[in-house]
């Protein structure tokens, strides 16, 4: 439970910094994300997914 709690808060702080450091340019993902079709965003998170999970296999072995 440590290390889930560990992962979501380092979540948390790479995504505030990216708002913190460059917030039009997270302004300008988003406009991009809203335009993307739906099933490229499914496809982008699959494999984001897929990777994360490959990472943390890999780490934990």
């Amino acid at each position: 439970m440590s290390d889930l709690l560990t992962a979501l808060a380092l979540v948390l702080a790479l995504e505030g910094t990216l708002y913190a450091l460059a917030p039009g340019g997270m302004k300008a993902v988003m406009r991009a994300a809203l335009e993307t079709p739906d099933r490229v965003l499914r496809g982008v998170g699959l494999f984001a997914l897929a990777l994360g999970v490959l990472i943390v296999w890999l780490l934990r072995g």
